[in-house]
This record gives structure tokens, sequence and C-alpha cells, in this order.
């Protein structure tokens, strides 16, 4: 997909932070608080991200704003970068299928794995878990 296209395909606010790793304001993402059963993916190119079993509440001051998960859904999914460019050494998280900018990963002794990928609300989809039907006649 070339730069036109996720121009058309995002809302202005998702292009600015998913193309131009921008941030969205704290606290006004929709997936902060969503407790749904799932997968979340990007939402610039669909790639399975995380899963919704990996999303915790984090208690780090200036980090608890925004949707954090303990771990990725595949090693492979994301790709991580060194970011300087607050003059804070930070490791930015890019979705490995189209380069698009996610959020940014930190130590967090609260996460069950320590690692908390800190994800903008507004680069993530959200794929419920299919219920399952009890009348199953395939048995």
């Amino acid at each position: 997909m070339n730069e036109d296209e996720f121009k058309q395909k995002l809302t202005p606010e998702q292009y600015h932070v998913l193309r131009e790793s921008g941030t969205e304001v704290p606290f006004s993402g929709k997936f902060l608080d969503y407790d749904k059963a799932g997968t979340y993916v990007c939402a610039a190119c669909g790639a399975e991200l995380f899963k919704s079993d990996t999303k915790y509440e984090s208690n780090v001051p200036g980090l608890a704003g925004w949707p954090s998960f303990a771990d990725v859904i595949d090693a492979g999914a994301v790709e991580l970068r060194n970011d300087d460019k607050l003059g804070v050494r930070r490791v930015e998280v890019v979705c490995r299928s189209c380069g698009s900018h996610l959020g940014h990963l930190f130590d967090d002794d609260s996460s069950p794995t320590g690692q908390h990928y800190c994800i903008n609300s507004v680069c993530l989809d959200f794929m419920p878990k299919p219920t399952s039907t009890t009348n199953d006649k395939s048995a």
C-alpha cells in the first residue's frame, strides 16, 4: 500500500499516528478500558498484533493513558526500533507488515512479562473471539 492509499483508508488521526509517528491524546482511545475477548490487529493493514488476554492495566505514571499489552501475538508481528526523537531513548513499536507506528515498549514491573507495549488505540482494530456453538452437528 502506498501513502495515498493509506490516506484514503485511514482517518486523519489514524494517518497522523500510524504513518507520521504521532500520539493520540492520553485517556481518549476507544480500547483503553476495552475488555472483550479477541485479537487486536493493525488498523492500517489488518496484521494480527495482540491477543486480548495479554492486555492489562499498567500502574506506571505517564503510561496509563493508552492500552497496555504484556506481549505481542508473535515475535515477528512487530519490529522494535530505537527512538531518540524526544531526546530520551525509547523503543518504538512498528507493525512489521506495513511499517506503521503503533506506540512504544517500556519496562513495567506491573506487567506479567515485565514488558509494557504502550499502544495507541487509533492504531488498532479489534476482531472478537468467535463464540462456540453448542449445536455442533459434526460430531
